[in-house]
């Protein structure tokens, strides 16, 4: 038995989504609880400051009062963009993605059947598939988050040497509260980052951290 513990990665989640973590699984809300999520809401609902120039397609989509959306922007629901988030040009939301408060989608970044908690931020050039971003994390530009692997079968969590089969074919990574990414970093299929946690520049990581760690 693997002791992995949401609260190891996550102090605070969001209250709309926090029904849907496995106290021992923090992995658990990609593994069809997120798109379960979305399935009950059809209507969409805009009440943030969103440009006529934005690209709205399809159902499920909420937008809360004080979230910006900005020209050229384009949104796939379902998905769920909490208020003070800004959803910059060029940014790509591609359906299945709660976005949090105050969190950035910045300018040709796309996101896919994911989550950001609070305050979370991709602003430049990042793409983010089948991945969680705990509260006040920061990819910095060109950040990739790979979520597929180049063999066959599904994400195995690397452990101490050991492998736990997560069960999910496509998975990116689960980055701790304040986790930072530097610039054109690649984080691998099944990379789990402790609370803290940061990655330099150009690295390639891969594993399962549950501490603090800095990767060069």
């Amino acid at each position: 038995m693997i002791d992995l513990k949401t609260d190891i990665f996550f102090k605070n989640l969001p209250d709309e989504i926090k029904h849907l973590f496995d106290s021992e699984k923090p992995w658990s809300p990609l593994n069809g609880k997120l798109k379960s999520y979305f399935s009950d809401n059809k209507e969409n609902v805009l009440l943030g400051d969103i440009s006529p120039q934005a690209f709205i397609e399809g159902t499920g989509i909420v937008i809360e009062e004080g979230a910006k959306v900005e020209a050229f922007a384009f949104i796939k629901g379902p998905c769920f963009i909490g208020s003070g988030s800004e959803i910059r040009h060029g940014a790509y939301i591609r359906g299945n993605v709660f976005i949090g408060k105050d969190c950035v989608v910045g300018h040709s970044t796309e996101v896919k059947h994911s989550i950001f908690c609070d305050n979370a931020k991709a602003g430049h050039f990042n793409y983010i598939g089948d991945s969680i971003l705990g509260n006040s994390v920061n990819l910095g530009a060109g950040t990739k988050i790979a979520n597929l692997k180049i063999t066959p079968g599904t994400v195995k969590l690397k452990i101490n040497d050991n492998f736990y089969d997560s069960g999910l074919k496509k998975f990116g990574a689960l980055l701790g509260d304040k986790t930072e990414t530097g610039c054109n970093s690649v984080l691998n299929p099944g990379t789990l980052l402790a609370t803290g946690s940061k990655v330099y520049p150009l690295s390639s990581v891969s594993g399962v951290y549950l501490k603090k760690r800095i990767f060069k």
